[in-house]
């Protein structure tokens, strides 16, 4: 897709900056559901091939990932993914619990990092609508533990688009007190006529 390749920096700068005004909303929201200073910052914004983004998001291996589909005026699916022993941890903290207590992904694990996707989604969909002008409405969430490729395979059969693009957002989270950290992953999977909406808007910033 040479016009993504030529839009590349100048259209980044103006996601990055709805990625961060985002997260500063979901940081607020994760801090009042978990009584804890959360911080959130995203570091590094990307678009590439789905190709690409599976190793970008877990060098292949096993993956925690909740994933929403994106409706309204701009159509796709989204994916917030945690590398398997960092969702652990975040089930731990967001459950209040001593570190390495959580081991599985129970009823309770997943209800908690399915309320933490819904926040981040949420915020980050927020930004995107103010940015296009556009309602983006985020759907119920489903969690899958698997191998990084496979998540975001499935994720875009739907589209069947064979060089199909994304839009991934590092995310870094930190817990205070304590100054925990951990990093995962949103995918923003738009449909090719919903990335081009989004690229050519994001020119015009």
């Amino acid at each position: 897709m040479s016009e993504t390749r030529e839009l590349h920096y100048k259209e980044l700068d103006a996601l990055r900056e709805v990625a961060n005004v985002g997260a500063g909303h979901a940081a607020t929201a994760l801090s009042q559901l978990t009584n804890r200073r959360i911080m959130i910052e995203v570091p590094k914004v990307e678009i590439c091939t789905i190709e690409v983004a599976a190793s970008a998001v877990g060098d292949g291996g096993v993956v925690a990932a909740v994933l929403m589909h994106v409706l309204g005026d701009l159509t796709g699916r989204s994916l917030l993914l945690f590398e398997k022993d960092l969702a652990l941890r975040l089930a731990d903290m967001l459950l209040s619990r001593e570190p390495g207590t959580t081991r599985v992904f129970a009823e309770l694990e997943q209800s908690a990092l399915k309320e933490t996707a819904n926040i981040l989604t949420g915020a980050y969909l927020n930004g995107l609508s103010d940015m296009l002008g556009l309602m983006l409405i985020p759907s119920v969430p489903s969690l899958a533990i698997d191998l990084s490729t496979a998540i975001l395979s499935t994720a875009y059969l739907n589209f069947a688009y064979e060089q199909g693009q994304v839009i991934i957002l590092d995310t870094r989270f930190r817990f205070e007190p304590g100054d925990a950290s951990m990093s995962g992953h949103f995918v923003l999977l738009p449909d090719p006529a919903s990335l081009e909406v989004i690229l050519k808007s994001a020119r015009l910033v």
